[in-house]
């Protein structure tokens, strides 16, 4: 059985004796996961829940934020992402420091030391060799450590820029979906609340889908982090068919009006091949309602795994790819990253690699546990606090 609440935790769960989704198991049926009579349960659009929903509309009117708030938010991450990469910052100066010292002109072997100097950064060596052609060709130029670190910057701002210049989907139909997959522990579930505190605050209507049916800890998470958010919320019983929540709540953000259906997903080893198709089943099932959905998938990443993060992003990539094909919605997997805990990690140089190797949008980096520290990724803002 569904659990549906709107914000606070209000239960919109059916009466007692009504046929529900699910066999004595607790398992939904696989059929298209609709009730055996045919109909879904829905809210019932009584006075009250319209006068709640009127309620919450001001209540997003008035937390829309101001332009000078805005600023200030993007001041203040900044500087933590500038903390957040101190680690990393501090192996690329101080060493462009050291190779410079005694020296007034870039040689092969200075060259070679950048070159280890990058892939140490955990740039990697496939990104590392792109950025080194780049370097070679303007060596001639660079007579002191300033210049060399700036031909640095600028060849990795052009490697960023190129790479993440897809624009992030646009959105044509309401609900938006949005799946987010990932392994366990690398931040899924507080991206999702942070994502979903974010739309609401531009006065969006959230829904989210608790489809990580087999950790219990994972769904009452998300519990807490939707009732803070005052997005509504979707639940099944534990080790329920995860297609089966998504089912239920795109029925539901359907019969609500709401603008965005975030769909949290589990995220068990990447290398069992059981949880692939889990989400190739999930995506299938979310197409069923709305033909060319989920609109975007969106990966999430732990830095801290540094070069690790780039296998699981290219399996991902690779296996959702090919269930978008056979959905009708998504074609090419992965839409989107999102990278977390970039806060005091020395592998901030991840994020150049997962950018120049992927060809993907890194759309958003985490570097804190607090609301406002997972914001949209910006390169200039991420070369300008590396170095």
């Amino acid at each position: 059985m569904a659990f549906w609440f709107k914000k606070k935790g209000k239960s919109d769960a059916p009466p007692k004796g009504e046929p529900d989704s699910t066999d004595n198991d607790g398992v939904a049926h696989d059929s298209g996961f609709e009730p055996q009579n045919g109909t879904i349960e829905r809210e019932p659009l009584d006075p009250d829940v319209r006068t709640m929903d009127d309620a919450r509309d001001l209540k997003l009117q008035k937390t829309v934020p101001s332009s000078g708030r805005i600023a200030e938010e993007k001041s203040g991450f900044f500087s933590r992402l500038k903390s957040g990469l101190a680690k990393t910052r501090e192996i690329l100066t101080t060493d462009i420091q050291d190779i410079f010292a005694g020296k007034k002109q870039i040689d092969e072997e200075m060259l070679e030391e950048i070159e280890e100097l990058l892939i140490t950064s955990d740039i990697g060596v496939q990104t590392t060799m792109a950025l080194m052609n780049d370097i070679s060709r303007k060596a001639h130029k660079i007579a002191t450590p300033g210049q060399l670190k700036e031909t640095i910057k600028q060849a990795i701002l052009s490697l960023m820029e190129s790479a993440v210049s897809q624009p992030p989907p646009e959105r044509r139909t309401k609900p938006h979906v949005i799946m987010v997959v990932g392994v366990n522990g690398v931040g899924k579930t507080t991206t999702i609340g942070k994502l979903a505190s974010r739309e609401i605050r531009r006065g969006q209507k959230v829904l989210i889908a608790a489809a990580d049916t087999f950790r219990a800890a994972a769904v009452e998470q998300l519990s807490i982090w939707a009732e803070r958010a005052g997005a509504d919320f979707v639940r099944h019983k534990d080790n329920a068919d995860p297609a089966a929540v998504a089912y239920d709540a795109i029925e539901a953000a359907l019969a609500r009006d709401i603008d965005t259906v975030f769909v949290d997903t589990a995220g068990r080893l990447h290398t069992k091949v059981n949880l692939m198709e889990e989400l190739k089943k999930i995506q299938r099932t979310i197409s069923k309602k709305i033909p060319d959905a989920p609109h975007e998938i969106l990966l999430v990443l732990d830095a801290t795994t540094g070069q690790n993060a780039l296998s699981q992003a290219k399996l991902f990539h690779e296996s959702m790819g090919i269930a978008g094909g056979i959905a009708g919605g998504i074609t090419g997997g992965i839409t989107g990253l999102a990278l977390t805990k970039l806060d005091g990690t020395a592998k901030g140089g991840i994020v150049i690699s997962i950018c120049q190797q992927l060809k993907l949008p890194l759309l958003y980096v985490g570097v804190g546990e607090g609301i406002d520290d997972l914001q949209p990724f910006d390169a200039k803002q991420f070369v300008d606090a590396l170095f």
